[in-house]
This record gives C-alpha cells, sequence and structure tokens, in this order.
C-alpha cells in the first residue's frame, strides 16, 4: 500500500468513527458461532407458578401448553373484589382442571376503619373461591397510606393477622414489593439498564421513601415473624443480581419459597452462580415466567434451564433491558422436576 492509499485509508475511517450513531439504534450482531439447541418441550411437566392472564381465555392457552409441555398454569389475578372472585373462578373452576388462581390483595379501603379486619376476611373468602394463595404488590412500604395519612410500612404489625390467618388456613403469601437494583439508582451513564429505564422513567424508584434494602429488610421481618405460614418471594426474592443475600435468606427462613419470573436475564448472566443456587435450593425454588404464554417464550425458558448454550438471547418485556446475552445452565433432572413441578403441586393440590 502506498503513502496515498494509506492516507486516504485512515482518512476514510477518521470520517467513519465522527459518524454519530444514537444508543437506541445501536444494535449489534454477534460474530460468536456457538451451539444452539432448540427444545420445543420441557423434559418434565412443568407448572408455570407465576402469570397474570386475567385477559386471556384459558380454552386458547391449551394448545400452547399442551406444545410446550406446561402441565398446569396460574393466574396471578389483578383485580379485587367480586372481580377478583370471578377471575379466580374463571381460571380455577375451567373444566379442563389445568388451571389455578392467585388472588390479589385489595387496599381499596386501608383508610377506612377496620380494613385490617376486612382484609382477613376476604382472604379467607377468596380461599373458599378457589384461590390457592395471596399476591402483595410493591404499592406496599411505597405509596399505601393508613387512616392517619401514614406510608404503611410492609411489616406494619396490624398485617399480622392477616400474615397469620394465611398460615392457619394453609396458602402462601406471594410479594413483589421491589424491582431490580437498576431501579433504584440514578438513570445516568452508569445504570446497567439505562436504555429501559430512560424509556420508562416513571419505573424509577431512585428518589422513592425507602431504599430497596430498607424494603427488604421490611419484608424479610415478616419472613422471620410468622414461621408458620410459607411465603413465596417473587422475582428470586427480588435480589436475583445477588444469589448469596438470597441462598441467606432461604437458610433463615425454612417457610420462604422463591419463583424465578422474569429474572432469566439475571441468572442466566451468572450461569456457574446460578448452577449452584439451582441445586443446592432445588425444593426452594419454582418455575415461572412472568411473561404472555407464547412458545418462544417458553422454549428459551427451557434452553436455559436445560442446555449449556451459550451467549443466546432471553425472553425479555418488550423494552430494552440491557445489551447482555445469557448462558445456559444444564441443571440435572432431579433438579429439573422439582423446579419444573414437584414444588409448586404442594400448593397447588390442597
Amino acid at each position: 500500500m502506498t503513502d496515498k492509499d494509506k492516507d486516504k485509508f485512515l482518512a476514510m475511517v477518521s470520517a467513519r468513527a465522527e459518524v454519530e450513531l444514537r444508543l437506541s439504534d445501536f444494535d449489534p450482531r454477534t460474530m460468536m458461532v456457538t451451539r444452539q439447541h432448540i427444545i420445543e418441550k420441557a423434559k418434565f411437566p412443568a407448572v408455570d407458578f407465576h402469570n397474570h392472564l386475567d385477559g386471556m381465555d384459558p380454552g386458547d392457552l391449551l394448545p400452547i401448553m399442551d406444545r410446550c409441555g406446561i402441565e398446569h398454569l396460574i393466574n396471578i389475578t389483578m383485580r379485587t373484589g367480586d372481580e377478583g372472585i370471578s377471575m379466580i373462578d374463571k381460571f380455577q373452576g375451567h373444566p379442563s382442571n389445568r388451571f389455578s388462581a392467585i388472588g390479589w390483595m385489595d387496599w381499596s379501603d386501608l383508610p377506612v376503619p377496620g380494613f385490617f379486619d376486612r382484609a382477613v376476611e376476604r382472604l379467607e373468602r377468596m380461599v373458599d373461591c378457589g384461590a390457592i394463595g395471596l399476591k402483595i404488590w410493591k404499592d406496599l412500604g411505597i405509596s399505601l397510606r393508613d387512616d392517619h395519612g401514614a406510608l404503611l410500612c410492609i411489616d406494619d404489625e396490624r398485617l399480622c393477622p392477616l400474615f397469620a390467618k394465611a398460615g392457619e388456613i394453609g396458602v402462601p403469601v406471594m410479594f413483589h414489593i421491589a424491582d431490580p437494583d437498576a431501579f433504584f439508582l440514578p438513570i445516568d451513564r452508569f445504570n446497567e439498564r439505562y436504555e429501559e429505564l430512560a424509556a420508562h422513567p416513571e419505573w424509577s424508584f431512585h428518589d422513592s421513601i425507602f431504599s430497596k434494602d430498607d424494603l427488604l429488610a421490611q419484608r424479610d421481618n415478616v419472613f422471620a415473624r410468622h414461621p408458620e405460614t410459607t411465603f413465596v418471594a417473587a422475582h428470586i426474592a427480588e435480589k436475583p443480581e445477588n444469589l448469596a443475600y438470597v441462598g441467606d435468606l432461604l437458610d433463615r427462613n425454612p417457610n420462604l419459597m422463591i419463583d424465578i419470573g422474569a429474572r432469566v436475564a439475571e441468572l442466566g448472566r451468572q450461569p456457574f452462580t446460578a448452577r449452584d443456587f439451582f441445586i443446592r435450593y432445588a425444593d426452594r425454588i419454582l418455575f415461572g415466567t412472568d411473561l404472555v404464554p407464547e412458545e418462544e417464550m417458553y422454549q428459551l425458558h427451557f434452553r436455559f434451564l436445560e442446555t449449556s448454550d451459550e451467549y443466546f438471547d432471553y425472553p425479555s418485556h418488550a423494552s430494552r433491558q440491557g445489551r447482555w446475552k445469557i448462558y445456559g445452565i444444564d441443571l440435572p433432572d432431579d433438579v429439573l422436576s422439582k423446579v419444573y413441578r414437584e414444588n409448586a403441586m404442594r400448593f397447588i393440590i390442597r
């Protein structure tokens, strides 16, 4: 190459380097060549323990379930009152016997005196109508205020009768009280989910009254206070970024289960640690997706759990979470069968 050619080449490279590219338009294609296994059906019959299906017809879901090996699907209704009861009946009462329902905590009349007694009565009614559990969402500890205008903490002792009643009648209480760690951090260049949060700044909890650590500490107090009640800490106990913390939490609370719903992105980035975690706590983990039931979505979950494939895309929400890929954890059969089905059946068969 002549000096003239070199100068021309360097000028071309320099010009290309100065071209601005919006981060949202950056969509690199990997050059990695890795094994790809398409797992069309779960190796063992599976129970999707965490989903929200209120707007769907159970009958329309059955073909997808059959093709993917989903034996049972649990709808966590997001409706309350009579509408919630109707939704419980819609799924729990479906003639296929392949659906169950978890009720949603009704806070609508929290400021009205007598609320905490009514909460217990509502739980009993939902269970009488077939609900296999109760879901408590992240408005508790973040925005709910009592009749005096005070923020209701997760471990407020006035909720003790509710949790005690759940233990007495033998149904679990599921908690989802926080989001990924990144949602509690500034939306800046250091945030690994910058694109997602920049597009949806309303999802940020950076300015919340309580930090994420505060919220988790309150929730963990509830687990310890009610050893006779079974709790399900959704989304890997809200802390998939730190499995050592989750393991310690499980060790301290034998009444606690966790589900993996919508957290494959975190688990699949730490495949060695995640595999060890699944094997150690095989009796405490529930398969759940928290995503619209679709064949591709389930197949990607199966690929994560059943193969040792490397550097592949994961099931996600429509928004971009990050620019990472995930790795499979190739679980042993005895662990798979527990995570997919056996652990969940403790709650479905009553």
